[in-house]
């Protein structure tokens, strides 16, 4: 039982709290502590972003395409455009197209509804619609044994197989519903009505002819009264599918399934049928290298600059983080350049960010063992250091044209300057990606052993091990601030009782001398 005041006039709950303002000092300090293992850990791992995504660029410079990449052009791009895999040969191509892929089509032959002012409602059931006329009538009423019906549907696979699947039909399914079973079935049909015309449709959703001797979407009429009756479809009529046919050199003739056909690493896309050939050109495309190595070099520049000004940024020991009560009393604003200053220098001159950008400036200056001459290093490509030491080794393309000038004269060589394999171990005989990619992966690993992932637990690395011991600290001395609580208030309760006390002998003895 809490007495506040009562017999001594006191403000026992104000002098409490006071008290315990006192008390709670050293767990404020363990607060703030914890909240900069936080924003350390948050630190670390924006910086592991940053060089993850200077890693996936590096990875993409280990592509044989980034640097020997075919760019193609068409005299008609409306008839026939193509394109060209890093391996095809430069030069020109003729391509005069004969005809275009088409995909089999079937669409009832007439309505299927029995009143054209009064359609089909395609959402509602059977035995609703036969049921209640408002809903519009089918020409020829589904019949229904037992409840249900089926029929057989037929397609056919590139190499001639036949596939056959049986659509079951309920009385209490829609015309939707069928639809739907028609392009769930696997038979490669698209099926819909169109409310329009009153006609159902069904198309394969691939082009050319696969059953050579008959019918690509084919149903037997011994079993196929939903079919005839219902849709409306006439078995015999279909407009089939049709293969492309196209000539390459004038010599080659081609007759693919689909609208477009590889030959000799050239992808052609068929789109109209020409009266004539049409010249296609495939040449070495310098400029899409060149834009690559320029977004790579940006991209290492601006990690490199945030991460250096990490391990520069000045710590300011004097702002700590703020307590909830400080918060209250201050502005957004102020909490914002507060914290701002309170955040810096929180990984200043880190070790593992330190030794991993050192490791990376080694990886761009290294010359590769035994690359041809001329392209054995960055300089070479007109790439170097800036002339400002404070740029702490940030890139420049100084001589653009000169490395335009070698991705044309040898792009393998480029190629391998960046992507040579070696011997995974020894940097001089791998290339710049591949030794940069390594020198990240493991820069990574070491900051997320000390600052771990956003899907890990806290056990699994150590700002986590080292947040949750203070979480155990943070937590026994609450335990111990209530006990304190406690115990001042059992210490002013008693002060309260003996003041009652004293009252009321005081008062007895005034009444028995009576005063």
């Amino acid at each position: 039982m809490r007495i506040g005041g009562l017999a001594s006039g006191m403000d026992i709950d104000t002098i409490v709290s006071d008290l315990m303002k006192a008390e709670r000092i050293p767990l404020d300090k363990i607060k703030q502590k914890k909240q900069i293992l936080e924003w350390q850990r948050d630190q670390y791992r924006d910086m592991n972003k940053l060089l993850n995504e200077l890693q996936t660029m590096a990875k993409d410079m280990n592509y044989e395409k980034t640097y020997v990449s075919k760019k193609t052009t068409s005299s008609n791009e409306g008839a026939v455009t193509a394109t060209a895999f890093p391996s095809a040969a430069s030069g020109t191509y003729k391509v005069k197209v004969d005809q275009l892929a088409t995909a089999a089509v079937r669409v009832s032959k007439t309505t299927i509804s029995a009143d054209s002012s009064k359609k089909i409602d395609s959402s509602k059931s059977f035995a609703a619609i036969t049921a209640d006329s408002t809903l519009g009538q089918f020409k020829t009423s589904p019949s229904f044994n037992g409840g249900k019906t089926s029929f057989d549907l037929s397609t056919y696979k590139e190499d001639g197989t036949k596939v056959t699947k049986t659509i079951e039909v309920l009385e209490t399914d829609s015309l939707n519903n069928v639809i739907t079973k028609i392009n769930d079935s696997g038979l490669g049909i698209r099926a819909f009505y169109d409310a329009t015309t009153d006609k159902v449709v069904m198309e394969r959703t691939v082009t050319g002819d696969f059953n050579k001797t008959g019918k690509e979407i084919d149903f037997t009429v011994a079993n196929a009264s939903f079919l005839t009756d219902v849709f409306q479809f006439d078995e015999a009529v279909e407009t089939g599918g049709t293969n492309a046919k196209f000539t390459y050199n004038g010599s080659l003739t081609v007759e693919p399934s689909t609208n477009e056909y590889k030959i000799n690493n050239i992808q052609f896309n068929l789109k109209q049928v020409t009266t004539g050939e049409e010249t296609i050109t495939v040449q070495a495309d310098t400029d899409a290298a060149f834009d690559s190595i320029v977004k790579f070099v940006n991209k290492y520049n601006e990690v490199i600059e945030k991460i250096n000004g990490k391990l520069d940024e000045k710590r300011y020991r004097d702002y700590q983080p703020l307590s909830d009560e400080e918060k209250e009393a201050m502005e957004d604003k102020q909490i914002e350049l507060w914290e701002e200053k309170a955040k810096s220098g929180l990984i200043r001159n880190d070790s593992i960010l330190s030794s991993g950008i050192n490791n990376m400036r080694l990886d761009f200056y290294e010359p590769l063992a035994g690359a041809l001459k001329g392209f054995g290093q960055l300089t070479d490509l007109g790439i170097k250091t800036t002339s400002n030491y404070l740029d702490k080794g940030k890139l420049t393309i100084d001589n653009e044209e000169l490395l335009k000038s070698k991705l044309a004269e040898n792009p393998d060589a480029v190629y391998k300057l960046f992507s040579a394999d070696g011997d995974a171990k020894t940097r001089s005989t791998m290339g710049i990606a591949e030794r940069l990619v390594k020198t990240i992966d493991s820069t990574i690993k070491k900051i997320e052993e000390k600052a771990g992932k956003p899907s890990w637990t806290n056990q699994k690395f150590i700002l986590g091990k080292n947040l949750n011991d203070v979480d155990t600290q943070i937590d026994r001395f609450e335990d111990r601030l209530l006990q304190i609580e406690d115990r001042y208030w059992r210490q002013f309760t008693a002060m309260e009782k003996a003041i009652q006390q004293s009252n009321s002998q005081s008062t007895y003895l005034m009444q028995q001398f009576g005063m």
